[in-house]
């Protein structure tokens, strides 16, 4: 019997090659995580920004820097703290004397990668200043409007036990994340290599050398690239039945928005992408979904009582609806 030969009808290559490089890049600091390292460049390919929740010392800040280092674009790094003003992350006008007239001086968001380490030790008016920018990609400072240098992706970290000196972010500002990923303890294999790791190196040792792998014209042809991903209706239609369960749903307080429902398929095409097919599964959503919807919907109070995580209502919802074939 013949074995039948699927054609790809977009040349996936260069793109697997690069995602290829990454992970190696990063798997020769960070040990495990592979899923998140996937995640992260699904969220990068996918122009989305990213939340990445863990408890302190799982290499937040470590991952989020790497991805960072192995693309030729500029970074800047941005520590919220309960002082910390909107002109201090914006940018502010500042007079010149020289010339008699107020000239803008840009603040660290404008930059390619911006890492926001411990987002939500912020109060909410410098949260909020991030709305714009983040959504539009661009900012509005005394009537003049200033666009991002593509790409902009933000990439922000918190913790998740720690509620002394710390804001809830709002769910504005969560609704502009595409993922969240939320990163657990390593396995006590993977504690043992990191000790063997850094038996004999320190973290500075790990990080040098780290190689370029993707410039700013290599990560827009890829995007491109990903828009020509192939999706059945059936698999939209699986999409929306998934968010649109969110919001009637008896244990949701607040479901998710049409923006999820894109968000799900540019992260699944992007999936689709990293696995070396240019079309997409009912796998690829299933897998995305719940890092898409977990910081988006509200459980009601009484599921919460009851000790219910947003995973486990996101599996449910899945689990309840026909997987197209």
């Amino acid at each position: 019997m013949e074995e039948t030969v699927f054609q790809q009808r977009t040349d996936l290559t260069k793109l697997n090659e690069a995602v290829n490089a990454i992970r190696d890049t990063i798997g020769k600091v960070i040990v495990g995580q592979h899923k998140m390292v996937d995640l992260m460049i699904a969220g990068l390919l996918s122009d989305g920004h990213i939340l990445i929740e863990g408890v302190p010392g799982v290499a937040k800040t470590l991952s989020a820097k790497l991805l960072a280092k192995i693309i030729d674009v500029n970074f800047s790094r941005i520590q919220f703290t309960p002082d910390l003003m909107p002109s201090d992350v914006l940018g502010t006008s500042v007079f010149n004397p020289g010339e008699g007239v107020f000239q803008f001086k840009a603040g660290p968001v404008f930059s390619n990668i911006v890492l926001i380490d411990e987002i939500n030790r912020a109060p909410a008016k410098t949260q909020a200043a991030l709305f714009e920018v983040m959504e539009e990609r661009q900012v509005t400072i005394d009537g003049h409007t200033y666009f991002m240098k593509p790409p902009f992706i933000v990439l922000a970290t918190q913790n998740p036990v720690e509620q002394e000196g710390t804001y809830r972010l709002p769910e504005a500002q969560l609704d502009r994340f595409l993922f969240k990923i939320d990163i657990g303890y390593p396995s006590l294999q993977e504690e043992v290599t990191i000790l063997e790791r850094q038996h004999h190196l320190n973290q500075k040792d790990l990080l040098k050398d780290i190689p370029k792998v993707l410039s700013a014209a290599d990560i827009d042809t890829y995007r491109n690239t990903i828009m020509q991903i192939n999706v059945e209706t059936k698999l939209l239609e699986f999409i929306a039945k998934i968010v649109n369960e969110t919001r009637n749903n008896p244990s949701l307080y607040l479901g998710a928005s049409p923006r999820a429902s894109l968000n799900i398929l540019k992260a699944a095409k992007s999936m689709g992408a990293i696995k070396g097919r240019d079309f997409i599964t009912p796998e690829d959503i299933i897998e995305v979904a719940p890092h898409v919807l977990r910081h988006r919907i509200i459980l009601s109070p009484e599921k919460e009582m009851e000790g219910i995580t947003a995973d486990e209502l996101i599996e449910k919802i899945i689990k309840s609806i026909e997987i197209p074939r």
